[in-house]
């Protein structure tokens, strides 16, 4: 995406789109890391020039460097099954105010041989120690990690030490921009400075909710969800760790205290086993359609790759509830139980940390679902205000833009977004 900021508006242009196709290997799930460097480059080069370059990404997974830079095999996807025996966190929840998910990065961790590791680098830190050269964490990203404390604002080295992971491998946590290298300049036809923005997704997508106050809840919706609401200070309570709550870093010092929900990851696999139909007729179908069936969107049954009507269908008989009947009741069902989960979810949230809500932003793809915008207004009994659809890159350029001094603090960034982008105002009318 390439972003052009001028006074009062932040316009986007989708320049490059490349896909990214996981891979198994002898029984492992990988992520193809090449080919989205490739993506990468080549977005790089139809972009430009650029005066600034910034990359963000989803959080968990990670690269090893050996001693001499080089990658010790592809990056393992979160959703392998190699994390699977992990049932309880192994994290101190008052150390790093973490969501407990079987996936975390410091339990993939502790399923590696580190012997031969150097570095670990998250994702976006991986891709953007290729591009310039420079090692380093980036703050939004590794308070995902289950090994950053939170109150501190520096990796938890005491918890380090105790799982006997080696210090070595975890980078300083930097904010620094760095140049690309000279070959990386000359492959993409230009220099620029690759700058450090709120690299894990939902972070940049929290700058660009188009708030006017703070007393709003977000959902960052996608394959994930993300319902939260936005802090000046974590939650550390016994109360907040038996919800499930996370508690992860935003820019300027904010905390995003948020759940994980299961996104729109369940609709994605259905309609790939249905053979990719159109969804908008299937979703006015749904519309119109009614089932009283709902599900657990965050049952671990929902987590792999597979035929998710098949497992709505053994969740419904586990649960002794009628199966729904049809492509459109199946679809209805997702998206009224996500509803559900997220009126949950913003309640807890509100419940747990004082924080009144009046409105509720949803952000990311999940946007642009009608139907489930509807349903979201209905549960939580509040208006739904939806868009922009690319919060994430919206948000990243927003954080590159105030590093070039073209815009000034979060209300600036947000009135900016508010100003520039459509969102549209779902008001409550059916039944919670």
């Amino acid at each position: 995406m390439s972003a052009a900021v001028s006074a009062g508006r932040i316009d986007l242009t989708e320049v490059h789109r490349f896909p990214n196709r996981p891979v198994q290997v002898s029984g492992t799930l990988h992520w193809d890391i090449l080919a989205l460097y490739r993506g990468v480059l080549d977005g790089l080069r139809e972009a430009g020039p650029a005066e600034s370059v910034g990359i963000d990404s989803w959080a968990v997974d990670y690269g090893l460097l050996d001693a001499g830079g080089r990658l010790i095999g592809n990056p393992v996807h979160y959703r392998d099954g190699r994390t699977n025996r992990f049932t309880a966190r192994v994290d101190p929840y008052e150390v790093t105010g973490l969501q407990f998910l079987q996936f975390n990065t410091v339990n993939q961790l502790l399923t590696e041989r580190l012997d031969e590791a150097e570095t670990m680098l998250l994702i976006p830190d991986l891709l953007g120690h290729w591009l310039t050269g420079a090692i380093g964490a980036e703050r939004t990203n590794a308070s995902t990690t289950g090994l950053y404390d939170v109150t501190r604002r520096e990796w938890a080295w005491e918890l380090i030490d105790k799982l006997r992971l080696p210090r070595r491998i975890f980078p300083d946590i930097s904010e620094d921009s760095t140049p690309l290298r000279a070959d990386v300049a000359e492959e993409v036809g230009y220099t620029t400075v690759v700058t450090k923005t709120a690299s894990h997704d939902t972070a940049s997508a929290v700058v660009a909710v188009p708030a006017e106050t703070g007393r709003f809840a977000y959902i960052s919706c996608g394959t994930w969800s993300l319902v939260g609401v936005e802090l000046p200070a974590p939650v550390l309570t016994e109360e907040s760790r038996l919800a499930n709550f996370t508690n992860e870093a935003g820019i300027d010092g904010t905390t995003r205290y948020l759940r994980n929900v299961m996104g729109l990851w369940i609709l994605q696999e259905c309609l790939r086993t249905w053979g990719e139909p159109d969804l908008e007729p299937l979703l006015a179908e749904a519309g119109a359609t009614g089932t009283d069936t709902v599900i657990d969107p965050d049952d671990p049954s929902f987590l792999p790759p597979g035929d998710m009507p098949a497992r709505i269908a053994a969740y419904c008989a586990r649960t002794g509830q009628r199966a729904p009947q049809g492509r459109a009741q199946v679809v209805r069902c997702i998206l009224q139980s996500l509803a559900l989960a997220y009126q949950r979810a913003v309640a807890d949230a509100v419940r747990l940390s004082g924080r009144p809500v009046e409105v509720v932003h949803l952000v990311g793809g999940g946007s642009l679902n009608t139907l489930l915008c509807r349903l979201t207004a209905d549960a939580t009994g509040l208006p739904v205000v939806a868009g922009p659809v690319e919060a994430a890159a919206l948000g990243n350029a927003l954080v590159q833009a105030r590093a070039r001094g073209l815009v000034g603090d979060l209300a600036e960034m947000r009135d900016l977004v508010r100003r520039s982008a459509g969102v549209r105002t779902y008001e409550p009318q059916g039944h919670r």
